[in-house]
Parts: C-alpha cells; sequence; structure tokens
C-alpha cells in the first residue's frame, strides 16, 4: 500500500476522459456546536456537512435501515462516534486480530465519515443512522509486517457481497487487476450491491487507473474541494464517476485513536461521503434497487455539461442527495438496468450499442498526452428547480473551464484511496 493525503492509499480506478471538467462552489457555512472543545474544533471542520444540507436531510432520513460494508483496515468499536453503529464483519487478513483491530485508523476514520454520530467529539457522519460491516484486508505496510492471505481483497469483497449490506465502500486502491477481484466485484453487482471505490490520489505521477474503482460495475470517486473544483491530486480518467468532498476532511491520526489530524482526506474520504450519500437517498427509498439509487444519483449530480456525458474529472458532477432527499429530484429509471454498463444486471445488454464519449470529450488513449487543466465549476444558473443552487451547493457558482484530453495506463499498487 502507498500512503495518501496523510493516510495509507487504497484500491482505485478510472475511465473515459473527458474535455469538461466541472464543478460547483459548496457552501463553508457549518452550524456551531456546542460541545466540548475537540467536538467543536472537529466538527467545525467538517464543512462539507453545511454545504450538503446534512441537518436538513436528517430530518427526513438519517440512513436507518440501511448497512455499508467497509472494506479498510478495521474499524473499531470503541470510538465513542462509533459505539453502537459497527457490526459483526470479517478479516480476511489472515493475520493477528479481527475485524474490529484498525492497524492505521484509516479504516476507522472512513466509518465515522459514514455513520459517525459525533458522540464524545468525534466525527460526525453524513448517514448517522446507517449501521457499519467492517471487512478487515491489508495495505502494502502491514503485508510487509505479517504473513497475510493473498487473497484478502476477493474474500473482503465475496463476504460483503453475501451479508446484509446493501453498500460496499471501498477506499483501497491497488495497481493491479485479478481475474479473481473481477469476479468478486461482478459476484456483487449480481447480488444487487452498490459498489463504491475511491480513484486515487496520483492525478499528480502517474495518473493511472488503480482498481477496484476502474471495473465498470464499480462506482470510480474522485475527491473536490470545498470551491467545488477537482482537488490536484485527484486521479482522472475513463474510472471516475462521481465527486464528492475530500478535501480538508480531519481523520484519526494513527492505530492510537487518541487524536485527529487535519488533511486531506483524498479519494479515500470522498468515497466514504460518497457510499453515505447513496446510503441517505436508498434509507428514503427502500423498496429501489442499486441501479435506481445510483440513477438518481447521477441524474442529480451538479455539473455544467449535458446529462448523460461524463468528466473525467468529477465524473457525472458533485454528488447532491438533498436534491432527491428534499426536492424529490432525480429519475430512478429502469430498476433492472445498470446506470455504470447500461446492462442488465444479470448480464443482458440493454442496448445494442456501448455507451460513446460526449462529442466534446477526447477519445481514451494509451498515454498521457497532455497536461489538465484545473477544473473550475459552475452550477446551472438556470436551473429547472425555480433557481435554486445545484449539487450540494448553497452558495456562489464558479465558472467552468473546459479541458484538454488526458491520458493513462494500467498501475499497480494497494493502499488508501
Amino acid at each position: 500500500m502507498t500512503a495518501g493525503m496523510g493516510q495509507p492509499q487504497k484500491r482505485l480506478r478510472l475511465r473515459v476522459l473527458g474535455a469538461l471538467a466541472v464543478a460547483a462552489s459548496w457552501s463553508v457555512i457549518v452550524a456551531g456546536v456546542a460541545q466540548p472543545a475537540v467536538a467543536a474544533d472537529m466538527q467545525s471542520k467538517q464543512w462539507y456537512l453545511g454545504a450538503m444540507q446534512a441537518e436538513e436531510m436528517w430530518k427526513v432520513t438519517t440512513g436507518e435501515g440501511i448497512k455499508v460494508a467497509v472494506i479498510d483496515t478495521g474499524v473499531s468499536l470503541d470510538t465513542p462516534s462509533l459505539k453502537g453503529q459497527v457490526l459483526k464483519g470479517l478479516d480476511a487478513t489472515g493475520a493477528k486480530g479481527d475485524e474490529h483491530d484498525d492497524y492505521t485508523g484509516h479504516g476507522t476514520t472512513m466509518a465515522e465519515l459514514i455513520a459517525g454520530t459525533g458522540a464524545g467529539g468525534g466525527l460526525r457522519g453524513l448517514a448517522p443512522g446507517v449501521k457499519i460491516i467492517p471487512m478487515r484486508i491489508t495495505d502494502t505496510e502491514f503485508q510487509n509486517e505479517n504473513s497475510v492471505n493473498a487473497t484478502d481483497a476477493e474474500d473482503a469483497i465475496r463476504a460483503a457481497a453475501d451479508s446484509d449490506a446493501q453498500i460496499i465502500s471501498m477506499s483501497f486502491s491497488s495497481d493491479f487487476s485479478g481475474a479473481k477481484e473481477r469476479a468478486a466485484v461482478k459476484y456483487a453487482q449480481s447480488k444487487g450491491k452498490l459498489f463504491f471505490a475511491g480513484v486515487g490520489n496520483n492525478a499528480k505521477g502517474t495518473n493511472r487507473e488503480q482498481f477496484p474503482a476502474a471495473y465498470p460495475q464499480v462506482v470510480g470517486v474522485s475527491s473536490a474541494d470545498r470551491n467545488g473544483k477537482v482537488a490536484e491530486y485527484s486521479t482522472n480518467g475513463s474510472s471516475v464517476d462521481i465527486a464528492a468532498p475530500g478535501n480538508d476532511i480531519p481523520r484519526w491520526c494513527d492505530k492510537a485513536l487518541q487524536s485527529y489530524c487535519d488533511g486531506d482526506g483524498g479519494t479515500s474520504s470522498a468515497t466514504a461521503i460518497a457510499s453515505a450519500s447513496a446510503a441517505l437517498v436508498w434509507s428514503a427509498h427502500p423498496d429501489w434497487t442499486a441501479n435506481q439509487v445510483l440513477n438518481v444519483l447521477f441524474d442529480t449530480a451538479s455539473r455544467d455539461w449535458k446529462k448523460g456525458d461524463r468528466s473525467a474529472y468529477l465524473g457525472h458532477g458533485l454528488i447532491r442527495p438533498a436534491m432527491n432527499i428534499l426536492k424529490g429530484k432525480g429519475d430512478p429509471g429502469d430498476p433492472d438496468i445498470s446506470p455504470l454498463t447500461e446492462e442488465r444486471t444479470g448480464g443482458s445488454p440493454a442496448s445494442s450499442a456501448p455507451s460513446e464519449p460526449a462529442a466534446s470529450q477526447q477519445p481514451a488513449q494509451d498515454e498521457k498526452t497532455g497536461e489538465a487543466d484545473e477544473t473550475v465549476a459552475a452550477g446551472e444558473s438556470g436551473a429547472s428547480d425555480g433557481g435554486a443552487p445545484i449539487g450540494l451547493i448553497l452558495g456562489g457558482i464558479a465558472v467552468v473551464a473546459a479541458l484538454g484530453g488526458v491520458v493513462f495506463a494500467v498501475v499497480r499498487r494497494r493502499g488508501a484511496a
């Protein structure tokens, strides 16, 4: 595993390059919290909760009834914010300890970003009604120090697919794709799971696609900052399906779980927040399928380009669950057709023609051909909901910039996304 954004780097992926990379500004206004100093300090740094209208959404749903399988470094039972939130899962490492022994603090951070109650000054999850099913796997450092199970990731994905979890959140990335892992991902889709993974933090380096995010059945999540701009480190390309907040996200400093640190959470944190967003929508519509939940997240994402097109930087746009939870927006579409593959989740093609990149986009290539400009994003000034800001945005709207295409190849590694 490689370290990324202040934490280990985990498994990730890429898709087609888009010439458009845009975003919208999120509001940085966060309501004050009358709690201990540590609580007020940490929770006030969770700027995205205000921007995403979390308090308003929690009046409708907190994600109750939804379980999320967190495939990571383990999830501790002992942090105040996760008391009563963590269920039995699986330790796939083959090493000492179990799924409740977090060997870096990374997995516990991801679980708190999804389902933390904020008790004791801990992080507040975007979906505090969710229950977490931890699936512990290894990162590179852990592998170097322990005798481990070589198929831990595949085993964890299959266990998550067989569990009661509706959503799988994997803030891990690897340069390698393997037949067993591909089969496990397809198995998870066949079981009706909605699978999110970070696309990686390598934009300033190799910018290569990462797995499992790069698999067609997995929702690749990129990281955006508080201005709605794609994070400079966030891997871009064909694996990006949607963007979520990832910059300036507090985290547990280390495995001691004694204090929080500042820093960028990277696409790891963005993945957790995207998973929590899906949990809120699914909780509000418990009879929907994974395809319908994802269709609505794509449909209501903040973007300044044609619906259905995808940016290489922000995918379908900035995730905005409040558009559905508070405004009833979003078309769930066909329950049996995946918006990722355009195929029936049982494998039957939905149409004979595969989806193509937008005409305004450059086709994906095998090598990097140019330096991508950063995306400044925008909201739709003429939104159909009476001018209400789009996306998670409560505030101002920036300008959209058209970007040149980039290229990439395949890579390997396993670490925090």
